[in-house]
């Protein structure tokens, strides 16, 4: 049985979020590394929205949204349990923060990364806006370990790579924030092989045209 097809790119957290699913769910795939300046056609002609991450199967089903794929691989396998599967309701929760994630927290992020790119006075103005998704988080690490409980869940994986990207902005900032949990939730995940695996460097699949699996 051939393995589905990737369209992946290294730093974006879309796709950063969906190799973490896929590798916590044990599901290979054909990774197709790419940049956004030369896209190939065949990920054109899968999906339209011209964006990673983009998983293809041989049937020709389709999913291109990063959350999508992390559920749909750990409800294939979820050794880790990542879903709660013993408390129906903990899913419906990690979803509804999940959302909180993806509109509140990332709409603020990409305006203080803006401002950090760019000089803008208006740095700390969005940073404080991020805040308040960041001050949560660390009152959810005071409480236990991960962020719905001593477990590692969806929610951990799912935010993490946009986690990453708010504490990269301002690093000094960061490191003397008021946020000690959230800094050793993320050196734990930092420490974890599977990140360093998730991050890995491939060839471009355009200019390589290598068939690289992804497991």
């Amino acid at each position: 049985m051939s393995h589905p097809i990737l369209y992946s790119l290294r730093q974006c957290p879309y796709a950063m979020r969906a190799r973490l699913g896929l590798l916590l769910a044990r599901q290979s795939v054909v990774l197709r590394d790419i940049v956004m300046t030369n896209i190939p056609d065949e990920m054109f002609v899968a999906s339209v929205k011209g964006t990673v991450p983009v998983l293809v199967f041989e049937n020709g089903k389709v999913i291109d949204e990063s959350l999508d794929i992390m559920l749909w691989a750990l409800r294939e396998n979820d050794p880790a349990n990542l879903l709660y599967s013993q408390n129906d309701a903990m899913l419906s929760n990690m979803l509804t923060l999940i959302e909180r994630s993806d509109n509140e927290f990332v709409e603020a992020l990409n305006k203080y990364k803006a401002a950090s790119r760019y000089h803008d006075d208006n740095l700390d103005e969005y940073r404080q806006q991020c805040e308040p998704f960041i001050k949560y988080l660390e009152h959810c690490l005071t409480k236990h370990r991960f962020i719905m409980g001593e477990k590692a869940s969806l929610v951990d994986y799912a935010i993490l790579p946009f986690i990453r990207q708010f504490s990269r902005v301002d690093k000094k900032w960061y490191l003397q924030s008021p946020y000690p949990k959230l800094r050793a939730w993320l050196e734990l995940h930092y420490q974890n092989p599977l990140f360093s695996k998730t991050m890995k460097i491939y060839p471009q699949w355009l200019e390589a045209k290598e068939e690289i699996i992804f497991e």
